[in-house]
C-alpha cells in the first residue's frame, strides 16, 4: 500500500491490515481537498491562498469496543503504526452496546450521479476579479463609506469510504463562492451588511455586481436605527436567517439527542409539531445541492424524506448507533469525518414554501419585527427556550418601515413551530433553507 494508490485500493489494504491485527470489523475514510481563495479590499488585492491536503480516518471494532485514529501520513510504516494504535486504544476503552458497522443488508449497492463537481478549476486571476467586481459594485452605492472587502473562493473535495462489510464508494464535490461586506455612514453611526453567492457549479452563481449592489443597499438601509418598545408582537424572519429555525428542528430530532432524552421534541414522533399544511423535506439527491450525498457516512443509501408532513413529525434523523438505541433502522443520515465516528446529520433540509408572498404575509401586521440578523446562540435544546439578539426593521401597518437594533426576540420553539407560517419565496442558498417565516406571539425586548 502506497501514498500514491487510488483511494479504494488504499482503504481496502488498510482494512485488511486491521483485520489481520485483530479487529473484528473496521471502516475507513479518506478526505482529499484542494482550495483556492482570494480577497480584495479598497481597490487592491489583499490575499491569495491555495491549500491541498489529505486526511485518513480509521475506526476499528473489537466486539463492542471501538477506537478512531486519523493521520495525514500515508506511508506504509505510518499506516502500520496507525493500525497498531487503533487496536491498542480499542482494547483500553469500555464497551459501547450500540456501536458497530451498519448491518450489511442496509448498505447501498448503487447510487445516482448528483452533479456535484464542476470539472473547471478557476485561475487565481478570476477569483481576484470576482472579489474586485463585488466590492466595486458595493462601494458604488451612495452612502457606502468603507469596506471589509470582497472574497472569492473555489474548492474541490473527494471523499471515499470503505468498510470491512464490503462497502466501497466515493464521490467528488466542488464549491464556488464570493462575498462582500461593506459599511455605510460615519463615526459612531456606521452600519455593516453583506451578501454572498455559493454554488457547486460556476454557472449557478449570481453575478458579483448583483451581490455587491445588494450588500451596499442593505448597509445604507440600516443607517439611523431606532430602539423599539418591548412587547408581544408578530416576528418575521428574512430568508437569510429563517433557516436557523430549521437547524434547531434538525438538532431536536437528531437520533443522538432523542436517545439521550435531551430533546424538547423527544415525545412528539407522529404528532403535530407545526400547523397543518407545513412540510419540511430532507433531500440528499437534489442535483447540485450544497449538502447532497449519494450515500451516507456509513455506506447506507440516502433518499428524500418528508421529515414534517402536513405539520406532523414523521421520523427522527438516525445513523446506525442512534437507531439501535431507539430500536429503529438507520434513515441514511450518518455523517463522517476522519476524526470521529459517524453521527446523524441532515442533508439538503428545507421548509417548503407556502402560498402567500412576503408582502401578503405581513399585510395585517400593525406593529411587528422583521429580523435580518441574529446574534448569539441562546437556545436550550432540552426545553426549547429561545432567546436571540436581533436586528432588522420594524413593521408598521403591514410595511417594512425603519431599521431597529439592539433587540432580543424570545419564545419557545414548541410554540414558535406551532404558530409558524411560511411565505412563497424559498431559495436554496445555504443547504438548510426556509422562505420568509412569520411567527405570531413572540416577545421582543427593546427599550
Amino acid at each position: 500500500m502506497t501514498a500514491n494508490g487510488d483511494p479504494a485500493s488504499l482503504l481496502g489494504a488498510l482494512l485488511e491490515k486491521a483485520k489481520k491485527a485483530g479487529a473484528d470489523d473496521a471502516d475507513a475514510v479518506i478526505m482529499h481537498g484542494i482550495s483556492l481563495s482570494a480577497s480584495y479590499r479598497l481597490g487592491k488585492p489583499e490575499n491569495l491562498e491555495r491549500s491541498e491536503g489529505r486526511d485518513l480516518g480509521l475506526r476499528v471494532l473489537l466486539g463492542r469496543r471501538q477506537a478512531m485514529v486519523s493521520t495525514t501520513d500515508f506511508a506504509d510504516d505510518a499506516l502500520d503504526t496507525l493500525v497498531e494504535r487503533a487496536i491498542a486504544m480499542a482494547r483500553a476503552v469500555p464497551e459501547d452496546p450500540y456501536c458497530g458497522l451498519i448491518e450489511p443488508d442496509q448498505l447501498a449497492r448503487d447510487w445516482p450521479d448528483l452533479e456535484l463537481a464542476d470539472a473547471r478549476e478557476p485561475e487565481a486571476e478570476q477569483l481576484i476579479d470576482w472579489a474586485r467586481r463585488a466590492e466595486e459594485a458595493a462601494r458604488a452605492v451612495p452612502g457606502v463609506t468603507n469596506s471589509e472587502g470582497g472574497d472569492a473562493g473555489w474548492s474541490r473535495s473527494r471523499a471515499a469510504l470503505a468498510t470491512s462489510s464490503e462497502f466501497s464508494g466515493g464521490y467528488e464535490t466542488s464549491r464556488f463562492s464570493f462575498s462582500v461586506s461593506v459599511l455605510a455612514g460615519t463615526d459612531t453611526g456606521m452600519e455593516r451588511d453583506y451578501d454572498w453567492s455559493s454554488a457547486c457549479f460556476e454557472e449557478d452563481l449570481d453575478s458579483p455586481e448583483e451581490i455587491g449592489k445588494r450588500a451596499g443597499e442593505r448597509a445604507t438601509r440600516r443607517l439611523n436605527p431606532r430602539k423599539a418598545a418591548s412587547g408581544a408582537v408578530p416576528v418575521v424572519y428574512d430568508p437569510r436567517v429563517s433557516g436557523g429555525l430549521i437547524r434547531h428542528l434538525s438538532g431536536a430530532i437528531s437520533g443522538a439527542s432523542v436517545a439521550r432524552g435531551t430533546s424538547f421534541l423527544k415525545d412528539r414522533l407522529h404528532q403535530p409539531v407545526f400547523q397543518s399544511g407545513v412540510q419540511v423535506i430532507d433531500d440528499p439527491h437534489r442535483k447540485r445541492g450544497l449538502r447532497s450525498r449519494p450515500f451516507d457516512g456509513e455506506g447506507a443509501p440516502t433518499t428524500a424524506r418528508n421529515i414534517i408532513e402536513d405539520g406532523a413529525l414523521t421520523t427522527w434523523i438516525l445513523d446506525s448507533r442512534s437507531a439501535r438505541q431507539l430500536k429503529l433502522r438507520s434513515t441514511g443520515h450518518a455523517a463522517r469525518g476522519t476524526g470521529g465516528p459517524p453521527a446523524p446529520s441532515p442533508s439538503n433540509l428545507y421548509l417548503a414554501p407556502g402560498q402567500l408572498s412576503p408582502q401578503a404575509l405581513m399585510a395585517d401586521i400593525e406593529s411587528g419585527m422583521y429580523v435580518t440578523e441574529l446574534i448569539g446562540m441562546g437556545v436550550n435544546g432540552v426545553t426549547g427556550d429561545y432567546s436571540r439578539g436581533a436586528s432588522g426593521y420594524w413593521i408598521d401597518k403591514g410595511e417594512i418601515a425603519w431599521p431597529v437594533s439592539e433587540l432580543t426576540v424570545a419564545g419557545n420553539l414548541k410554540d414558535m413551530f406551532a404558530h409558524l407560517t411560511p411565505a412563497d419565496d424559498l431559495i436554496f442558498r445555504h443547504g438548510i433553507d426556509a422562505p420568509t417565516l412569520r411567527i405570531d406571539g413572540m416577545t421582543v425586548a427593546g427599550q
